[in-house]
């Protein structure tokens, strides 16, 4: 037990001595669902809407399941460049390492797919973990996604380990050969919080109404009723209680709207219809709580109930700004720590997010005209943002408005002179005969 409560690890191992008991001759009255260990340990995931919470179940939610693969796709999707610091400004570093990073971080896995898979751990469970295969000349040779659920993180004589259970054998790694990316630490900087978990009462109401609406249309949109009726017996009762069932079922299914009631026989509906309830409006007030625990803007959920050409735009550049930034950086650094370490500042990775911020074909090509024109870009330069090969020569050059030529040729004026032609070495009008 830690000093705030028990870990991750601390919980499998009583799970798993629960079913050990279950499976076991000498004990066989154990249950085997962990939920009486869970609520022993203080931590049963039931919310109050009665609806037990776990990563799968929440993962049922669509606007979970939304958020989960937008976040995690978007970010994996990114090109992540590997650049080294040169006399003339930056360069894209295309050695091995460049190359694990952007295409294969192993020979199993593709960039985009580990870095996909440690998203998604992350904004499920709270943590992605990498482990960093070296040669035995410290260089990095591979990239290994870990099961977060198999790792126990603990502190040894004042030093972070991950202690990782790999089938039978238990492998310890320095803090120095993991990449972690954690959702949001404890106070004890080792354990973390899960989205999911952390926010069981949001994501169980959002679970009991993505249910109940489904057993509503299952039963032919008919809400709850009692029958009321001389019925002269518990067994007459019950049987009328079946056949209203089986009736409404069968108009359900063969899409009649009128059913037939024995005489002396009342319906009274039971609880609130769906409507009276505010179903569709529910439904909505939980995709804005699931856009808030991961601060996504709805229109990312597909939610465009407020959705306007205006704010749609501001919300995309919200998402990169505020949501985005926030991941790309902690990621970036992480990286650059554990695969170079504190000292380096030679190489560094770096994600580029300019194709995020691209705009419309009309806005692409009037940001790389002014930009041309101001001398902050070359041609080559907005060229290669845009797939096209270079042409080099004046192409490859800074340049300025007024004639549009290369930076340091445009023609130069008198003093004095009020925009008139320029003037020669003799001060004489060039253009004159």
């Amino acid at each position: 037990m830690g000093l705030f409560g028990p870990s991750e690890q601390e919980i499998e191992t009583a799970v798993n001595a629960a079913l050990d008991k279950r499976a076991s001759i000498e004990n066989p009255s154990v249950p085997l669902s962990s939920q009486n260990v869970l609520s022993f340990l203080g931590l049963d995931a039931t919310s109050s809407a009665g609806e037990r919470v776990t990563i799968e179940s929440a993962l049922g939610v669509p606007a979970i399941w939304a958020a989960v693969n937008f976040l995690s796709g978007t970010l994996a999707s990114l090109p992540l460049h590997l650049y080294k610091r040169g006399k003339s400004g930056r360069e894209r570093d295309t050695s091995a390492l460049g190359v694990i990073l952007h295409d294969a971080a192993n020979d199993e896995t593709s960039s985009f797919a580990w870095r996909k898979y440690i998203f998604d751990q992350v904004f499920t469970g709270g943590r992605g973990v990498t482990f960093i295969e070296r040669s035995a000349g410290k260089k990095v040779i591979n990239l290994w996604p870990l099961n977060p659920d198999c790792l126990t993180i603990k502190r040894i004589d004042g030093r972070k380990v991950y202690q990782y259970k790999d089938g039978k054998r238990t492998v310890t790694y320095e803090a120095s050969e993991v990449i972690d990316i954690p959702f949001m630490l404890k106070r004890d900087m080792l354990s973390h919080y899960s989205p999911i978990l952390s926010n069981r009462e949001a994501i169980g109401l959002a679970q009991a109404v993505t249910k109940y609406g489904a057993k509503f249309f299952e039963g032919g949109g008919v809400p709850p009723f009692a029958i009321e009726g001389p019925f002269q017996s518990p067994g007459g009762m019950q049987r009328a209680a079946d056949d209203m069932d089986t009736a409404v079922r069968k108009a359900s299914k063969e899409k009649r709207l009128a059913l037939s009631l024995p005489a002396g026989h009342k319906i009274h509906q039971l609880g609130v219809d769906p409507e009276k309830s505010q179903l569709v409006e529910l439904q909505r007030f939980i995709i804005e709580q699931v856009a808030r625990i991961y601060s996504l803007p709805p229109i990312f959920l597909q939610d465009l109930t407020r959705g306007t050409y205006s704010n749609t735009e501001q919300q995309d550049l919200h998402l990169v700004k505020h949501t985005l930034r926030r991941w790309l950086t902690q990621f970036e650094q992480e990286l650059n720590l554990k695969l170079f370490g504190r000292a380096s500042a030679r190489q560094y990775v770096e994600a580029n997010v300019d194709g995020l911020l691209r705009g419309d074909f009309k806005t692409r090509m009037e940001g790389y005209a002014r930009a041309i024109q101001t001398a902050q870009m070359t041609p080559d330069e907005a060229r290669d943002m845009e797939n096209r090969p270079a042409k080099g020569g004046e192409a490859d050059m800074l340049h300025i408005q007024g004639a549009t030529v290369p930076l340091g040729s445009q023609p130069i004026r008198g003093i004095g002179d009020n925009g008139g032609p320029p003037l020669n070495d003799e001060g004489n009008n060039s253009n004159a005969a």
